[in-house]
């Protein structure tokens, strides 16, 4: 059996290298790293970033064999993707045209966020891609995005991106975006590939965890995550990775970015807490790689942590990247936040909201769950 999951494994690097698939990234130039060496963050011995706690060795039989996680990459079970369209709202042009000095926010799938707060419109690592991996037939989208790219070029003030990974940072989108005016809000080391995605560098801004850059009355903070970074088999954390805070007169939001649990949201919540609203990443995860990713209930709890009102669960909804059904992940949030009385919020796709308006809580993604 063994012996078959090589060959399998042979074939699918194969084919990927056939393909362009650039496993050899090799991430920031020397020049680049030597400007952020003296971040807390860098490991200069290793060359690259570091976690905010040392990730710990699994115990025995924690987590599956490569045998079984190769398997389910290769033979995934049909119950990652929906068997129908999940619902979504179409781009509300006339809507969008009023800027809002509230908070305002329509999640458009997996983790892309436009939101608008004091006057300023701010898209979170805006994917429009078809799918979020180098690799051809693998991370495909569950429907096209419901908004169009094109109509937000021109609309948005600031871009935020959490990290490099492919379903976080992508390059259609990102050329796409280099045609309108916003500015690039980047932790270290990631501006270099925006600018050679054609974004001029004086529109690219680099930020160590905890520095702050200011947008008319906005403040956007780069806060600590617990996750990594690479988009080859090279350059794995030679950029960081990072959460973010946006903070102003309307109130403050808070959004995790992809992170496992940690004391970093209490540590966060206690610096720049309470918050109007949190985005909690709550997908992906899996018992083998549990300290990058966390589970549902843990995402509740660092809503807690963060000392968040409104809780809308992000990485779901679009984009089949863990071991579990689609579904799952907002069923188990929505169970682990009425167990502890979080509010938890259940916008469709494209939605656009306003915190102080009326506000979605129906789980609809029950009515299109199978039965199990």
């Amino acid at each position: 059996m063994k012996r078959v999951f090589l060959i399998f494994g042979l074939i699918f690097l194969g084919l990927a290298v056939w393909w362009g698939v650039p496993f050899f990234t090799m991430g920031p130039s020397q020049a680049e790293m030597d400007s952020y060496r003296n971040s807390p963050q860098f490991d200069r011995a290793a060359k690259r970033f570091r976690n905010p706690i040392s990730e710990p060795e699994p115990e025995a039989g924690e987590r599956d064999s490569f045998d079984a996680i190769l398997a389910d990459f290769l033979f995934p079970p049909g119950d990652r993707r929906p068997d129908e369209p999940l619902p979504e709202h179409a781009l509300d042009a006339a809507a969008l045209a009023e800027k809002s000095e509230m908070i305002r926010f329509a999640w458009l799938g997996h983790s892309t966020i436009l939101l608008e707060l004091d006057g300023q419109r701010v898209l979170i690592d805006p994917v429009f891609a078809q799918r979020a991996s180098p690799v051809p037939f693998t991370a495909t989208r569950f429907q096209p995005p419901a908004w169009p790219l094109s109509a937000l070029t021109d609309a948005v003030d600031v871009v935020l991106i959490s990290h490099n990974h492919y379903d976080h940072l992508d390059e259609p989108s990102i050329r796409q975006l280099a045609n309108g005016r916003a500015v690039f809000l980047v932790p270290l080391g990631v501006g270099e590939q925006l600018t050679a995605w054609g974004i001029a560098a004086d529109r690219v801004i680099e930020l160590d965890w905890w520095d702050s850059h200011a947008l008319g009355r906005l403040t956007l903070t780069a806060t600590p995550a617990q996750h990594f970074s690479g988009r080859g088999l090279t350059d794995r954390n030679k950029t960081l990775w990072a959460s973010w805070v946006a903070a102003g007169r309307a109130g403050a939001v808070f959004f995790s970015g992809d992170s496992g649990y940690g004391p970093h949201y209490r540590a966060i919540g206690e610096a720049l807490g309470p918050f109007d609203l949190t985005f909690i990443e709550n997908g992906a995860y899996s018992t083998n790689w549990p300290f990058v990713h966390h589970f549902p209930e843990q995402a509740v709890q660092a809503h807690r942590d963060l000392r968040g009102r409104l809780m809308v669960p992000v990485q779901w909804g679009m984009f089949a990247l863990g071991p579990h059904p689609w579904e799952e992940p907002a069923q188990r949030a929505a169970a682990e936040a009425d167990r502890l009385g979080v509010d938890l919020l259940a916008p469709q796709i494209g939605q656009l909201l306003t915190i102080d308006g009326e506000l979605p809580r129906d789980r609809w993604w029950d009515k299109l769950a199978p039965t199990r």
